[in-house]
């Protein structure tokens, strides 16, 4: 402050205040902000762009005979179901991250929970010409849980195993009691991961470089699987991986 001045008879004080703030944090915020933005606007891009090309092929008459014009509806209809998917994940993150999700958590036993799944991916199986083997346990796992949004976890799971294995391979749909934990695994003999797609793996639309060919998908399957097992019912995910040995993914949920 500079010195005093007298005016009448009181004497004021001249002074000034700085008020600083790190905005580090914010600044971080925004970027992956923006970062989530590109990647949806990209993600979404791609079967718009295909959907586009299509159509104005079949507006062109470009599609002469019945056999192609099946085949570029069956393009058309794949494309659409592939940005229907990355909607509907889009919308269940964001409504998991806001916490305004349906829950009813409720005990229930987990293992016919996991066999509901298997079964719903076993035709996706036999259709690749894998194994999808049953290795659950016989005792009663009881969890509290809520059954759409963990049964929805195990059918990810299940289905991107399916996806990252080669034709012939084999995933293993496991569940076991460990102390006062349940414990369910899927391994799979699949293509498996570097230890730097473990660290990233569930990370909204990260996508391993060398298997983007390999199958389609919206890089958000595993990311939703995650805030289901962690935020939802309180429990962990994890990932054992070895390059072109497979991977086992592991969830962790507090038995009742």
């Amino acid at each position: 402050s500079g010195p005093a001045e007298v005016v009448g008879e009181r004497a004021t004080n001249h002074g000034a205040v700085a008020v600083m703030a790190d905005i580090s944090g914010l600044k971080a915020i925004q970027k992956r902000n923006a970062e989530f933005v590109s990647s949806v606007s990209h993600e979404m891009k791609t079967p718009l762009a295909s959907i586009k090309a299509y159509v104005e092929l079949l507006a062109d008459g470009d599609a002469e005979d019945e056999d192609t014009k099946d085949e570029f509806f069956r393009i058309i209809n794949g494309q659409a179901d592939r940005l229907q998917r990355l909607i509907e994940n889009l919308l269940n993150l964001a409504r998991i991250e806001a916490g305004v999700v349906q829950v009813n958590k409720v005990p229930l036993s987990v293992n016919p929970l996991l066999q509901e799944a298997y079964d719903v991916l076993v035709p996706a199986a036999e259709q690749k010409n894998m194994k999808l083997v049953n290795e659950l346990s016989p005792l009663y796992l009881g969890v509290l849980a809520d059954r759409d949004t963990l049964l929805q976890a195990a059918i990810n799971l299940l289905s991107n195993a399916l996806k990252y294995t080669p034709v012939g391979g084999t995933v293993f749909l496991r569940s076991r009691l460990n102390e006062d934990e349940i414990i369910i695994e899927v391994q799979d003999t699949g293509v498996g991961l570097s230890p730097e797609d473990c660290q990233k793996v569930f990370e909204k639309f990260y996508r391993v470089k060398k298997d983007k060919d390999m199958a389609p998908g919206t890089g958000l399957g595993l990311p939703l699987v995650k805030h289901i097992v962690e935020d939802i019912h309180g429990g962990k995910i994890e990932v054992e991986s070895e390059v072109c040995k497979g991977s086992t993914f592991r969830f962790i949920l507090p038995s009742v």
